[in-house]
């Protein structure tokens, strides 16, 4: 393979994220053939430092393609842009007084195409399995994520296949159905609706982009950690809030603080990460509490926040080190608290998230008040989706917190 293609990519290999093991990065591939965990993209850092400047940056179109050096695509024909990412990095001065600690920001991903954060995975997964021959590709989803590889399959021409539980809101269905992707509701939960995505994989050829199960979705997460880093002029915050399903942006960015450093653009200093899961499904939660380095599957999984409705995590053992590595914490909130806290954000941020963007400020406040989070840190909260997409909740929320 080239080592100099013309979108600059220097992509080298994938390397299993748990046993180490190496394969080329020319090929269709899920899991490790060996171990049966995920594969993580590998680049020539050396080589990306020399182009991916900060000062070549600044004069780069404002989309996660702009990280071209550390993604995956080869060729410019085969990226899948809708104009994903760059989304803006917004410090939230009200509500961080209201809250009492002034320097919170929100990066909010709601502004992606879809309207939320799976956009970024799934451009970059979708382009690699395209370029790679791909004929068709399938998915497991509560929501957001089908939606947006059914996006970047019809701009791509490729026939989508999505699984979902079948009590998936009718907006998250008929966006998938608009977008030209065949839709197949599963009694059971996102983890049933994967035992069906791979069975046909197994019987009609089909790609499977399931969260980690694949080595580029994780690729395009990352750039969130690149983004907040450029926006915050090569600085990171002390504190990283995160809403986790599957996990992949925390694992991604925590692979991209890893890149930087080790291509100048920061130093070792890194964000305390923080896993933020419903009541109603906390394997991550559970597991970091037990010292465990694996979760185990969560059972009777319900929440209204569907993407946080994953009772099981392939990328477990990288989440759980990602926080373990950075002095992190996993906490969870109630289905109501989100609920609220939608409302907090949004009457003193012009902000409307998802419920899951709202976890992340009812966790904040929480680690606030239990002082783990100082007053005088800088705290980033990741809103990953538009709370227009979540109409079905707010006719019911009712009054908000009194913040």
């Amino acid at each position: 393979m080239n080592s100099r293609p013309n979108t600059g990519s220097t992509l080298t290999h994938l390397e299993c994220g748990r046993c180490g093991a190496t394969y080329p990065a020319d090929r269709l591939m899920n899991l490790c053939p060996a171990c049966s965990k995920p594969l993580l993209a590998r680049y020539d850092l050396d080589a990306a430092a020399l182009t991916m400047t900060p000062e070549a940056l600044r004069k780069r179109p404002q989309s996660l393609w702009r990280y071209a050096e550390v993604l995956p695509v080869q060729n410019r024909e085969n990226v899948l842009n809708l104009g994903e990412g760059y989304t803006p990095l917004v410090q939230a001065q009200r509500l961080g007084t209201v809250i009492g600690c002034p320097q919170t920001y929100i990066k909010d991903e709601g502004l992606n195409p879809t309207g939320s954060f799976k956009a970024r995975g799934l451009s970059v997964a979708v382009s690699r399995a395209y370029e790679l021959g791909a004929k068709e590709v399938a998915i497991p989803s509560a929501g957001n994520a089908a939606g947006a590889m059914s996006a970047y399959a019809a701009a791509a021409g490729l026939p989508a296949h999505v699984f979902m539980p079948a009590d998936v809101p009718m907006l998250f269905r008929t966006e998938c159905e608009q977008l030209g992707a065949t839709v197949t509701l599963v009694n059971g939960l996102i983890t049933d609706c994967g035992v069906k995505v791979r069975e046909g994989v197994a019987q009609y050829g089909w790609f499977d982009v399931s969260t980690l199960r694949e080595p580029y979705r994780i690729e395009g997460k990352k750039t969130m950690g690149y983004e907040l880093a450029e926006q915050m002029d090569w600085t990171l915050p002390d504190v990283i809030i995160y809403p986790t399903g599957g996990g992949t942006g925390l694992v991604g960015m925590w692979k991209a603080f890893a890149e930087m450093e080790a291509m100048g653009l920061i130093g070792s200093q890194r964000p305390r990460m923080v896993t933020v899961q419903s009541e109603g499904c906390a394997p991550m939660v559970r597991a970091f509490v037990q010292e465990d380095e694996f979760a185990e599957p969560w059972q009777g999984a319900k929440t209204i926040a569907d993407g946080l409705r994953v009772p099981a995590a392939v990328g477990d053992f990288l989440i759980l080190a990602a926080l373990r590595q950075s002095s992190g914490t996993a906490l969870a909130v109630s289905d109501q608290e989100m609920l609220d806290y939608a409302q907090v954000m949004g009457k003193h941020t012009g902000i409307f998230p998802a419920p899951e963007g709202a976890a992340c400020l009812a966790a904040q406040v929480h680690l606030i008040e239990q002082g783990w989070i100082k007053p005088d840190e800088k705290v980033v909260l990741f809103n990953t989706g538009s709370g227009l997409k979540y109409a079905h909740l707010w006719a019911h929320a009712g009054a908000a917190v009194a913040l």
